[in-house]
């Protein structure tokens, strides 16, 4: 397959530098996105979740490692499968799974959904459910960090079928004009909404689309955590030098359907099977620390009840929390603003 390719590629060791503590919180975040995403698809089954449902299975280690690479004031802002980018940045799991639901509780009152979500204190910035809206925005995110003398990078994520959008390459072509930090994270799970990368795309190598507006790119196993930390380190050092925006493509896959609508039968169940055994992140990740003897089994299953026991909360929270009162329609559409 195009992700067994990739892998033969790749030259990527785990860093030497990383250390026990950081493999160990890098465990703990895929495992997060992991269970809280099984659970988000468990509700969705049983009719507490609506409307449409992207669960992020099978790519965390994308966002758990690009993750690694930020400092406070970084942005990131990204599609619409997007629970796992707001784990990552530490927003509440509780007022995630709440906005799911639909509940007061939610980060957005209820009002938004799976792919409505924002946090400016987490420096979150959507959640975006027009394909490919959100890579001008983050474009513009880094127009702001240069305009304003900040040294800070915007991260910009969209997927393999965002790629073909034509608003994509106005906002290369202003990036690259401009040398903005941005770096730009193609999250290639090879299907788009449900046709392979091969069947809807001239060029399938996506990190060399930006080689006429003179952008740097590269491929990157996305499904080891850390060698997306490793080139992400790179990608985020040379656009918070001034150097102007970078592309990583992220090959990883998902395991599940486009949307929980999706029936995925424009691939066969043994690929699935086959990444789920060979590639799986966190899998991969749990066997670096047993090699290391960073930890131990017991250790690594106490760590997952942990993680249950989290998202049973939220999820108990998100059933608990009212729905938005009527009125609730008529804020946050207009900003109140004094006319001196």
């Amino acid at each position: 397959s195009e992700l067994m390719a990739t892998k033969a590629r790749s030259t990527k060791k785990a860093p030497s530098k990383t250390s026990k503590a950081e493999m160990l919180k890098y465990y703990r975040a895929m495992l997060l996105i992991r269970r809280f995403e099984e659970k988000a698809g468990q509700l969705y089954g049983m009719g507490k979740i609506a409307g449409f449902c992207h669960l992020y299975i099978g790519q965390e280690a994308v966002v758990t490692g690009m993750q690694a690479c930020l400092k406070d004031g970084d942005q990131i802002i990204t599609g619409y499968r997007d629970h796992g980018h707001m784990l990552a940045c530490d927003m509440d799991p509780r007022g995630v799974m709440a906005e799911l639901t639909g509940r007061i509780g939610g980060l957005s009152k209820g009002k938004g959904g799976s792919m409505h979500m924002f946090s400016k204190e987490k420096n979150f910035y959507g959640g975006h459910g027009i394909v490919g809206a959100q890579v001008p925005i983050g474009t513009g995110l880094g127009f702001a960090n240069k305009y304003r003398g900040t040294d800070n990078v915007a991260l910009a994520y969209f997927g393999d079928g965002a790629a073909n959008q034509g608003q994509v390459y106005e906002a290369f072509n202003m990036a690259s004009l401009w040398d903005l930090p941005v770096v730009y994270v193609i999250e290639n799970n090879m299907y788009a909404m449900g046709t392979s990368v091969a069947r809807h795309a001239s060029e399938t190598e996506l990190y060399k689309r930006g080689i006429s507006f003179e952008i740097e790119g590269e491929e990157v196993d996305g499904m080891d955590v850390m060698a997306v930390r490793e080139a992400g380190e790179k990608a985020v050092k040379y656009a918070r030098s001034g150097k102007g925006p970078y592309i990583l493509e992220m090959k990883t896959y998902r395991y599940r359907g486009h949307s929980m609508s999706d029936p995925a039968k424009y691939r066969k169940r043994e690929e699935v099977d086959d990444i789920r055994s060979h590639h799986d992140p966190i899998e991969g990740l749990k066997g670096q620390l047993l090699e290391l003897g960073h930890a131990s089994e017991d250790e690594l299953k106490n760590i997952d009840k942990e993680i249950k026991g989290i998202v049973k909360e939220a999820a108990d929270y998100s059933l608990e929390s009212p729905e938005p009162d009527p009125s609730e329609l008529w804020t946050d559409v207009l900003k109140d603003v004094e006319v001196a």
